[in-house]
């Protein structure tokens, strides 16, 4: 068989070979680098996408809902919060501390709803019970309600002991007694050096109102406190304070009329002037740890200081806790020369004063009268 003979156009050609290489290997290369274009192409599209959302989302999109998004809650809310308003607290300082327990969205909606109401100064410091997510003025309006303060009310009344006056804080608050006498003997209620860290005469009588988690010192110091803005109210020199107290303890327990404490205070003065023992039953009472209307031959002869039958001028200290009224007849006692008085009629509080031991005598016997009639 003889071989076929190619034309020459048709013979292989190196140079052409190499060329055809050449061009393989470039577009080769061109395809690896677009791929490489792509793959950085895509992530940067990730990358500014991720950074987009994100500023979207944390930046942009708050601050257009913004516009469109109200900063007050609606409605009366739910649930309830107790909040604590201090004393001197602004509104913005109130609408913080609202804002912080989420009781309102927003301070800003709080202060907004205190411009158009004028009573929004008189908020007074305490504890409130309001609800979480509220409006701005539903919150306000509660603020405004004294029966959403949560407090412990104490009444304390006039011509208690101490020992009285411990156990009617601790019905109203809840703290022992126990833990009550410790904070009164404590030296940390600011008693004043002439009471010698006895509290007797020191608690003052009135209604307070102190938060729920008040402590015994603290409810003690708030009633010494009273006691000494009395004192500074009624005038009272410092220097006759404790003399003034003792009398006024006496008034306290002694008259039960408003018209009759300074003719009491009177009589007591009238008495010590002279150099008379005072003989006053209600510090007998107080002596033998009795209460009532009278005493027996067998308590008048009680050996105590208090026991004005036997020792005579002022006991050594007061035997009850006595008002601005006593307080006020101690220091500025009735003109007359009366030297006896007594409660011709205990339910009603008629009291008759004498001057001599003669119409006393009549007096009393109008008191026996009484006794008799209502079986005392």
């Amino acid at each position: 068989m003889t071989a076929r003979k190619l034309p020459l156009t048709e013979l292989p050609n190196a140079a052409d070979d190499a060329a055809a290489a050449a061009e393989r290997s470039r577009l080769r290369r061109r395809r690896r680098r677009q791929r490489r274009t792509a793959i950085v192409l895509a992530v940067l599209v990730v990358l500014f996408g991720t950074a987009a959302y994100l500023v979207w989302n944390n930046i942009a999109r708050p601050v257009v809902l913004g516009f469109f998004e109200s900063n007050d809650y609606e409605g009366a809310g739910s649930g309830t919060v107790q909040v604590q308003i201090e004393a001197g607290d602004s509104g913005r300082a109130i609408g913080q501390t609202l804002q912080e327990a989420d009781v309102v969205k927003s301070a800003d909606a709080f202060v907004e709803a205190t411009r158009s109401e004028p009573r929004a100064a008189s908020i007074q410091p305490g504890t409130y019970q309001l609800r979480a997510q509220m409006s701005s003025q539903a919150a306000l309006d509660l603020l405004l309600d004294p029966s959403s303060r949560v407090s412990v009310r104490a009444a304390i009344p006039e011509g208690l002991r101490k020992d009285q006056v411990f156990e009617r804080l601790q019905e109203a608050t809840g703290i022992p007694v126990a833990d009550l006498e410790a904070a009164a003997t404590s030296g940390e209620v600011g008693l004043p050096a002439e009471a010698q860290g006895d509290p007797e005469g020191y608690l003052f009588p009135a209604t307070y109102e102190f938060e729920p988690d008040v402590t015994a010192t603290e409810v003690i110091t708030q009633m010494v406190e009273r006691h000494r803005q009395a004192m500074e109210s009624v005038g009272v020199p410092e220097e006759l304070r404790r003399e003034v107290l003792i009398k006024a303890s006496l008034i306290e327990k002694e008259a039960q009329l408003d018209e009759d404490f300074a003719k009491v205070a009177r009589v007591i003065a009238n008495r010590l002037e002279a150099g008379m023992p005072l003989q006053l039953d209600s510090t007998v009472n107080y002596a033998t740890g009795k209460g009532g209307i009278t005493t027996t031959p067998e308590d008048r002869e009680t050996d105590s200081p208090y026991n004005t039958y036997k020792y005579p001028g002022l006991p050594p200290g007061p035997i009850s806790s006595p008002g601005e009224k006593a307080l006020a007849a101690a220091l500025n006692p009735a003109e007359g020369d009366w030297l006896y008085f007594v409660a011709v009629n205990p339910e009603t509080g008629e009291t008759r004063f004498a001057e001599t031991a003669e119409e006393h005598a009549q007096n009393v016997e109008l008191f026996r009268q009484w006794l008799r009639e209502n079986d005392a």
